[in-house]
């Protein structure tokens, strides 16, 4: 697949999430890791990327999450970022990405503030 292409999925996968995030506080959006991540007070809370969508879980989660349909491990350069998932869009239709940013959420959402 070429850049353009990767890219371009990256922008269509990123709409989903900016469709759903649409109108929530504190939400601010950054590209990263060669797609689109959305903050939530500054810390990582999902985002689209190469082969997928990604969530930020937190570690307590990661078994559950990875017990989901269409959610593998997050694996960047050999290492495995634990609390992170990748999910397949085609598993992840309107319900099933309100449920995983909700997860995401969860767990996001009770972390300190980052300033900046």
């Amino acid at each position: 697949m070429s850049r353009w292409a990767k890219d371009h999925d990256a922008q269509a996968l990123a709409g989903r999430l900016r469709a759903v995030l649409k109108g929530r506080r504190a939400i601010t959006e950054k590209r990263m890791f060669g797609g689109v991540c959305f903050l939530l007070h500054g810390n990582m809370l999902c985002g689209s990327g190469g082969p997928g969508f990604m969530f930020r879980v937190g570690r307590s989660q990661d078994r559950k999450a990875l017990a989901r349909k269409g959610a593998s491990a997050m694996t960047l350069n050999g290492r495995r970022f634990e609390g992170f998932v990748w999910v397949d869009p085609a598993a992840c239709q309107a319900r099933a990405l309100r449920s995983w940013i909700a997860l995401a959420e969860k767990y996001v959402a009770g972390l300190p503030a980052k300033r900046g």
